[in-house]
C-alpha cells in the first residue's frame, strides 16, 4: 500500500515539472508526456485509495493523511475531467501541484489505519467529507487559474485576452462549485452534529472557519455576478482566498484544536 501512495506522489512530482516546462517552453511533447504520466499516477492514487478502504472497512477520509489524500484525489480528478471537456493545458497545469503539495502534505501524517471514531459512525459521513475535498480542491484549482489569469494579463495581447476570458469563467464556475459543495458541507455538518453531540452549530474553530471560508466565497461570488469588480481584482481575490481554505484545512487542525481535531 505505501509503495502505491510514494510512487503517487512521484508521478505528480514528474508530471507537474514536465508539464511547467512543457508549458513554459511551449514544448506540446513534454506536456503530452505530463498528462499520460498524471493520468497514471491517478489511477495508482485510486488504487491506494480503494486497497485503504477494503483493508480499513469503511471509506477512508476519517483523519487527516485519509483526508489530504482524498483532496489530493479530487483536485487530479477535476483536473482530468476539465481537461478533457476543453482541451487546455492552462486547466492541468494549474490543478497538477495542487494534487502533488497536497498529497506531500498527507505523507507527513501518521498512515496507520485506525478504527473509526463513535462520533464518525453516521450515515452522513461520506457526504459531509467527500464533499468538504471536492470543494477545498475546486477552491485550490481557481486559486491556481488565479495565478494563471495574472500571468497572462502581463502578455497583454489578443490571443491571451481570449484565453483570460475562458479562465475567468472556469474560476468563476469552479468556485459555483466550490460554494455549493461547501454549503452541503456546512448543512450535513449541522445535522450531524445536531445527532452526534445534541446541538446543531456549537463554535467549533472547525465550524467557524468553514463558515468564513463560505461567506469569503459568497463575496466572491456577489461581486462576480454583480459586475462589481475587474477580472484582476477578481483574480488576485481567489488567489488570496487559497490560504484561508488551507488555514481551514490545516492550520485549524494544528492551531486551533477542537471536535474536529481527528481530521
Amino acid at each position: 500500500m505505501e509503495i502505491l501512495f510514494f510512487a503517487t506522489i512521484v508521478g505528480y512530482f514528474a508530471a507537474t515539472v514536465l508539464q511547467v516546462v512543457g508549458v513554459t517552453l511551449r514544448k506540446d511533447a513534454l506536456c503530452r508526456v505530463a498528462r499520460i504520466i498524471f493520468s497514471l499516477s491517478f489511477a495508482l492514487h485510486t488504487g491506494f485509495t480503494v486497497w485503504r478502504g477494503i483493508a480499513a472497512g469503511r471509506i477512508p477520509l476519517a483523519n487527516q493523511f485519509e483526508f489530504a489524500s482524498g483532496f489530493a484525489w479530487s483536485a487530479a480528478l477535476l483536473g482530468l475531467i476539465l481537461y478533457a471537456r476543453m482541451k487546455q493545458q492552462w486547466l492541468l497545469t494549474a490543478s497538477m501541484p495542487v494534487a502533488f503539495l497536497v498529497l506531500s502534505y498527507a505523507a507527513f501524517q501518521p498512515m496507520e489505519i485506525k478504527e473509526l471514531m463513535p462520533a464518525l459512525r453516521s450515515t452522513w459521513f461520506a457526504l459531509h467529507i467527500g464533499s468538504a475535498t471536492f470543494s477545498y480542491a475546486a477552491f485550490a484549482i481557481s486559486g491556481g487559474l488565479g495565478v494563471h489569469y495574472l500571468l497572462q494579463m502581463k502578455k497583454g495581447h489578443t490571443e491571451t485576452e481570449s484565453r483570460m476570458v475562458q479562465t475567468d469563467y472556469m474560476i468563476y464556475r469552479l468556485i459555483c462549485l466550490g460554494f455549493l459543495l461547501l454549503t452541503v458541507v456546512i448543512l450535513s455538518g449541522a445535522i450531524w452534529a445536531e445527532q452526534a453531540w445534541s446541538r446543531w452549530w456549537s463554535w467549533d474553530p472547525k465550524e467557524t472557519w468553514a463558515l468564513i471560508t463560505w461567506i469569503l466565497y459568497a463575496i466572491y461570488l456577489h461581486l462576480r455576478m454583480r459586475k462589481k469588480m475587474s477580472g484582476k481584482v477578481m483574480a488576485w481575490f481567489v488567489v488570496i482566498a487559497v490560504p484561508v481554505v488551507l488555514f481551514t484545512f490545516v492550520g485549524v487542525n494544528t492551531l486551533l484544536p477542537g471536535l474536529h481535531s481527528y481530521g
